[in-house]
């Protein structure tokens, strides 16, 4: 089957921050685990400062990298916490969270990634949980004129700082040279890989920026002169999803309960 190329579409979210989204353009653009992908990137302070203000999740997992800028995280459990430079955020909605990111910075670039992975049923009432993971703590690797960050997973036993999630979630920034770089998959997985700078060759289809893939399959990378792409994969929960903007379930019944939950303040601590 020929394998459909995702070009990330601009639009915004949260108060007017402009956005570049791939997984997640509709209800139907959905890799399981993964139910989206954003980009934001831009040095017009016009773009992105307005942040994100207080707005609500359940049921699924956040994992922001922060490749320029500065971002506060506040959250309704108490939590806060600041986003730097390479620095990486993990926050499980669980059963309910209210959280806001918004900038520190009032000019220059900001420029990062918000991916959204989905929690299986039984996970989805957790309680919420929140870490932040200094750039410091990210596992680097250099294989030739590769680089791999590894924010979660385990690539070659180098492990990064998220384990222990359900859907094993596997998480790199990759920049890769003139050497060829070989994916291995493990056949329990999907797949998704975005080109954020330059453009690829993988398995002999071109990726330009801000063009991305879903595939299964072990897949070799590689480059005319330098490039960076995401490379995300998870274990499919195979269960059904209702969305309904931040709150991802299982059934509309729990979808119409978690809208009451937040009419009645229940998701704060």
């Amino acid at each position: 089957m020929k394998k459909k190329i995702i070009s990330a579409i601009e639009t915004s979210d949260g108060a007017g921050v402009k956005i570049y989204r791939s997984l997640g353009q509709t209800q139907n653009a959905r890799f399981d685990p993964f139910l989206m992908l954003d980009e934001f990137c831009s040095e017009n302070p016009d773009e992105y400062i307005g942040g994100f203000p207080p707005h609500p999740h359940r049921g699924f997992e956040t994992f922001t990298y922060m490749i320029t800028g500065n971002l506060k995280h506040e959250d309704s459990m108490g939590n806060s916490g600041e986003l730097n430079s390479g620095d990486l955020q993990w926050m499980t909605a669980g059963s309910g969270i209210i959280h806001s990111e918004m900038p520190l910075q009032k000019n220059g670039q900001m420029k990062g990634f918000q991916l959204w992975v989905n929690l299986p049923a039984k996970e989805k009432m957790q309680s919420p949980k929140y870490k932040d993971i200094k750039s410091s703590q990210i596992t680097h690797v250099k294989e030739g004129t590769t680089e791999i960050k590894i924010f979660a997973g385990n690539y070659k036993n180098n492990l990064g700082p998220i384990q222990g999630l359900s859907t094993m979630l596997e998480f790199y920034e990759i920049k890769i040279g003139i050497d060829e770089f070989i994916l291995e998959t493990s056949k329990s997985k999907n797949y998704f890989v975005y080109v954020f700078e330059g453009s690829i060759k993988m398995n002999n289809i071109k990726l330009d920026t801000r063009h991305g893939i879903c595939f299964s399959e072990t897949t070799i990378f590689s480059t005319n002169s330098e490039a960076k792409f995401l490379l995300i994969g998870g274990k499919p929960l195979n269960e059904p999803i209702v969305q309904y903007g931040p709150f991802v379930m299982n059934t509309q019944q729990e979808i119409s309960q978690a809208i009451e939950d937040f009419g009645w303040n229940k998701f704060r601590s």
